[in-house]
């Protein structure tokens, strides 16, 4: 026996008493420290192997240059997008003709990716560009669009107003969001297509909560809504002009959303009865996206639990209807020989599956998410059809650029980060899951068992890598992690998948051959039931001792760092991926800066101080949610009784708020625009550091040392938080961190 390794060798002379010491001494060398030469050859390859992985970098790029645009401070004109795009662009062509490294090209060309983003983004910004309501109390006339998910004090309307009062033509928003309070629920709710008038208190679309906090507005400006409010009375119908082609097609089809909604869920709650544990709400929701028939409490639970997801129609109800579809067809026509030898049952059951996907965006009402998630699933059944696979991390840099193309403002949504870098890890980690060799022959019982395991391992761990996927963007947007997310996605993802949605499709097939619910009542009995067993999860891991873990968002630059980290991760190729690792843990790492000492709304008409790592608000029975966003985002608990909080630190009736002695940072505040007497005035500026004054007034001499905070400060500054400082106080403002940008006008009444 010829032995080469001198290693080796020795093992093979050596007698088998001299046992594991010896060999260890001898197996050590091996394990020697690679030269700077050997690491720098095998760093030199990895980077050499990427070359076939540049275009997954194509959107990562687009989105950078999109994300630039919305980041900006002041508004770029077009001419500057445009040279910036054209130039880069033209350097690109340039290396591609000059150069002979591939790499120059690969860079080059991403750079003018991110130009052209920049460009569409502000192209974009242009095009959905439509008057914004100023805040005063208004008669709104116009076509009810379409509902959306309800508030707590009722129905929201999306409206389409014809006219608002005190508003020109010219100056009248496109789109209009108003709560309009029904006593009778969604049954009384004006449908779709209704023509109503209405008194409401209309204000533009909120900012920031908070310096630094998400700006709605900017949602807003993109959606083309250019107003929110609330009706101040019941809403009247009246009789309007024949609204355009276009509104009448969209209102048809809300119409036709909300009529469903209102069918499946009447049909299911009748099926269980009255008591049906929320089934017939979430039924109605995860099919149509309306949410009126969902209870308060059972919204919470599934948030509180991690399984938000099921409320907003995305990637896991569309890949449940359109993968039903995909394989019911195939196996229709694999059950026909004759279709079978003469078609592709594969390209077929694709097509068809494209059509429902189709069909589901519109009974989802195309929401932005579904539209991501319809998008996503076109691409992979358009990948079948073209012989390619289906799911790969190239059909998802399709996906996602599509997606960027047609909204580029989604690179800074929640939705679109959490969705796609999801489904990222997860195509990432089939890449390095090892794919043992499968036994033949075994008997079934073992057979059936090892893959019972499998499919359980493989559940745990696309629960896991796609909860650490989203991890960050959900502690900095919602500041939650739901410590059983894990174990509930596990169980209620499967339930939604596999067998909910499913069978609702089914009821909706069924019941569009004019089956009633005498012939489909199984149906709606199973649906029901999956729907509540969702329903029970929800609340059981929601209410479990430990829930979920709280923490206050991290510094923007934090999400930047997590946000690289889990795209490269998963798209670069190698041992250097493991980099992104400690980076996509930036957001739950990173340290955080101590809380304001106070917080004020952006109009002035609320205000909160800190007490022992809790806010008590000074207007606990009004603006819930905008104090209740800011505590959230610092991670301060709000009291379970607010107004015994709030009268221990502070005298307060419906006009004033005076704080008590030795109360920092003392914050006085004069709530109404009635202008306040001399003397009530100078009560308010004794011993306080600062004084909310809505009112325009003459100051008396009390508030000579008073910081005063009025009207004009937070039309200009927006919301507020006050900072201890060795010699005072300090305060950051929300403005000057938004920019002057078309969607961060100022909240001023006309």
């Amino acid at each position: 026996m010829d032995i080469t390794d001198p290693i080796e060798a020795a093992d093979a002379a050596a007698p088998e008493s001299r046992g594991w010491p010896w060999r260890w001494a001898h197996i050590m060398p091996r394990l020697r420290v690679p030269s700077l030469a050997e690491i720098w050859r095998r760093l030199t390859q990895e980077v050499a192997d990427q070359w076939e992985r540049v275009l997954l970098w194509t959107p990562v790029a687009f989105g950078v240059g999109a994300a630039a645009y919305l980041g900006l401070k002041a508004e770029p004109t077009i001419v500057i997008a445009l040279a910036l795009a054209l130039s880069t662009c033209a350097a690109a062509m340039a290396a591609r003709r000059f150069s002979t490294s591939r790499w120059t090209l690969a860079v080059s060309g991403l750079v003018a990716t991110a130009c052209i983003g920049f460009l569409i983004a502000k192209l974009h910004s242009n095009a959905v560009a439509a008057p914004i309501a100023p805040t005063g109390v208004r008669v709104i006339e116009g076509f009810v669009v379409d509902i959306e998910s309800p508030s707590e004090r009722g129905p929201r309307l999306l409206i389409a107003p014809v006219s608002i009062s005190g508003l020109t033509p010219e100056r009248t928003p496109v789109r209009v969001r108003i709560v309009t309070p029904v006593p009778g629920g969604p049954d009384t709710t004006p449908p779709p297509g209704s023509m109503i008038r209405m008194l409401a208190l209309l204000d533009p679309p909120p900012g920031p909560a908070a310096p630094g906090a998400y700006d709605f507005a900017r949602d807003a400006w993109f959606e083309g809504v250019g107003g929110v409010g609330l009706a101040l009375k019941p809403v009247d119908a009246i009789n309007l002009s024949s609204p355009p082609l276009m509104l009448r097609i969209e209102m048809a089809m809300n119409s036709v959303r909300w009529t469903v909604a209102a069918h499946l869920a009447h049909a299911i709650r009748q099926t269980l009865g009255p008591h049906d544990g929320g089934a017939a709400g979430l039924a109605a929701a995860v099919t149509t996206s309306h949410q009126d028939w969902l209870a308060g409490g059972d919204r919470d639970a599934l948030r509180g639990s991690g399984l938000a997801h099921m409320l907003a129609i995305a990637g896991l109800h569309t890949a449940a209807v359109s993968g039903f579809a995909f394989f019911f067809f195939r196996l229709l026509i694999a059950a026909w020989p004759w279709l079978a030898l003469r078609v592709s049952g594969k390209k077929v059951a694709a097509v068809a599956a494209l059509v429902v996907v189709i069909a589901y965006l519109l009974l989802s009402g195309a929401h932005p998410p579904a539209r991501r998630a319809a998008i996503t699933a076109s691409v992979a059944f358009v990948a079948i059809l073209a012989d390619r696979r289906a799911v790969s991390l190239h059909s998802l840099a399709v996906a996602a650029l599509a997606v960027l193309l047609i909204e580029p403002e989604a690179v800074l949504q929640p939705g679109f980060e959490m969705s796609f870098c999801a489904t990222a890890s997860l195509i990432a980690m089939s890449e390095v899951w090892p794919h043992r060799q499968v036994a033949v022959d075994l008997p079934w019982p073992i057979a059936m068992l090892q893959k019972g395991r499998d499919w359980l391992i493989a559940m745990i761990m696309v629960s896991l890598v796609a909860g650490a996927a989203t991890g960050p963007f959900a502690i900095q947007h919602f500041n939650r992690v739901a410590n059983y997310g894990v174990v509930a996605n596990l169980t209620a993802d499967f339930i939604a998948s596999a067998i909910l949605m499913p069978l609702l499709a089914l009821c909706l097939a069924a019941q569009s051959l004019g089956l009633g619910a005498e012939q489909i009542g199984p149906l709606y009995w199973a649906a029901g039931w999956a729907a509540r067993s969702v329903i029970s999860i929800g609340h059981l891991f929601s209410g479990a001792p430990g829930a979920a873990v709280t923490m206050a968002s991290a510094p923007p630059l934090a999400l930047a760092v997590s946000y690289a980290g889990i795209v490269f991760a998963c798209l670069w190729r190698g041992v250097l991926r493991w980099i992104g690792l400690p980076m996509a843990f930036a957001v739950a790492l990173w340290p955080r800066p101590a809380p304001p000492a106070a917080w004020i709304s952006n109009d002035g008409s609320d205000a909160a101080i800190v007490i022992g790592g809790g806010a008590v608000a000074l207007k606990p029975s009004t603006h819930l949610y905008a104090v209740q966003t800011w505590a959230q985002r610092r991670n301060l608990s709000l009291p379970a009784d607010p107004e015994t909080a709030l009268a221990s630190l502070y005298d307060c009736d419906r006009s004033a708020c005076v704080p008590r002695a030795g109360l920092k940072p003392a914050i006085a505040a004069w709530w109404t625009k009635r202008v306040p007497k001399p003397e009530r005035l100078a009560r308010l500026c004794e011993g306080a550091d600062f004084l909310i004054l809505r009112a325009a007034t003459s100051l008396p001499s009390a508030c000579r040392d008073v910081r005063i905070l009025g009207r004009s400060a937070f039309d200009r500054e927006g919301a507020a938080e006050i900072y201890p400082t060795g010699s005072g106080w300090r305060i950051v403002w929300s403005q000057p961190l938004r920019g002057e940008r078309p969607w961060s006008v100022s909240d001023s009444a006309e």
